[in-house]
């Protein structure tokens, strides 16, 4: 084989090699900080555009560069982002992410099923969309986002609509109190105790895969690589 012929071989089976689908054990926590995502700022990774964010009155915005809630500005986490039940063994939601081996140029808008291995959820699974990374989480830890699930490190929820009860890290710890919640919210926290169980902690095996459009529809963000992983 010619030089020339060699070089080409190598450029079409570089270009067309499987992306490499992060995969493992992992930790889950829970949060909702009613902050801007992290995703949803541009230039974060290679996707159709960043994640949609929302006023103060859950409606949508266009401007990406939009300063936080938490900073002093009019861009907070969605309504739309609370988790749902699929069916009694499935769920979808979004998390923020931090997996080992990667960044945000491969977290933002990736796709990942976790499967629980422990507590009252062992066996179910939930596709989850990374809209967001922290700095307080570990290796493989995905912090899924739940009303009521604490606040954590930021409070955007305040400046929003007054705050959320419960303590900063873990949130409520009872159905009853998720009444006091916003009408937007209330399902989101219902899910915890309902499909959830109020699992505290649960871990996981994870992988990613592809997106589902019920995601990707809310989001708005799809990863330019996305067809490159297993279907969910």
């Amino acid at each position: 084989m010619s030089p020339s012929v060699l070089k080409t071989a190598l450029l079409v089976a570089s270009a067309t090699a499987p992306v490499l689908a992060a995969s493992g054990s992992g930790k889950t926590t829970r949060y909702w900080d009613c902050c801007k995502p992290s995703c949803a700022w541009p230039g974060k990774a290679a996707v159709s555009s960043p994640v949609g964010m929302c006023d103060a009155q859950w409606n949508l915005l266009n401007n990406p560069e939009a300063t936080s809630g938490c900073d002093g500005g009019n861009a907070f986490t969605c309504d739309t982002y609370s988790p749902w039940a699929i069916d009694d063994n499935l769920a979808y939601g979004f998390a923020a992410t931090a997996i080992s081996g990667g960044s945000e140029s491969s977290w933002c808008c990736a796709c990942y099923r976790l499967t629980f291995t422990s507590g009252p959820v062992a066996g179910k699974s939930m596709v989850v969309q990374s809209t967001n990374t922290g700095g307080d989480l570990g290796s493989n830890h995905f912090d899924i986002l739940m009303p009521g699930g604490g606040i954590g490190l930021f409070d955007g929820c305040t400046p929003q609509f007054g705050g959320l009860p419960g303590a900063r890290y873990g949130g409520i710890s009872s159905r009853n109190e998720c009444e006091s919640f916003p009408e937007q919210l209330k399902e989101g926290c219902y899910w915890r105790f309902d499909w959830f169980q109020n699992a505290d902690n649960p871990d996981i095996q994870f992988e990613q895969v592809q997106c589902p459009a019920e995601l990707l529809n809310i989001s708005g963000c799809k990863r330019n690589d996305d067809c490159s992983f297993p279907p969910a």
